[in-house]
């Protein structure tokens, strides 16, 4: 199955993906698998165990979300499904706005950001001081 707009594959953990689960959050939502290929094909997780602690402290610390965090096999190979619920608010990772479009993650900037803050927080531009 191939990456899509509710998913990721990722082969092993980098906080980086932070990045990527705070776009899901500011999207749809979605899920991100790690230990496994591009295409879905599970290759497992060395460090499942502690990475099931780390990611959600890491996503609570750094993203202020909850997000379920399950620890799954296949043919013997344990990997990780963290499931990113649409928030109503906007989700920030250390001051940087994130988006999921298509399969993609997107930095919001400029014109983007600005409708994208002003939609999630019910703002309209008659109402905004000048």
């Amino acid at each position: 199955m191939a990456e899509s707009q509710n998913m990721e594959w990722k082969q092993s953990w980098r906080d980086e993906y932070l990045k990527w689960i705070c776009g899901f959050a500011n999207a749809q939502g979605g899920k991100i698998y790690i230990g496994t290929k591009d295409d879905g094909t599970v290759v497992g997780l060395k460090d499942s165990k502690k990475l099931l602690e780390d990611i959600p402290n890491k996503i609570q610390n750094k993203l202020g979300i909850v997000a379920d965090v399950n620890l799954l096999t296949e043919s013997g190979l344990e990997y990780i499904e963290i499931i990113v619920n649409p928030w109503a608010f906007p989700v920030n990772y250390d001051g940087e706005y994130h988006y999921r479009s298509g399969s993609t993650k997107q930095q919001l900037r400029g014109n983007a950001l600005t409708n994208f803050l002003m939609a999630k927080t019910g703002m309209k531009w008659d109402a905004a001081t000048v």
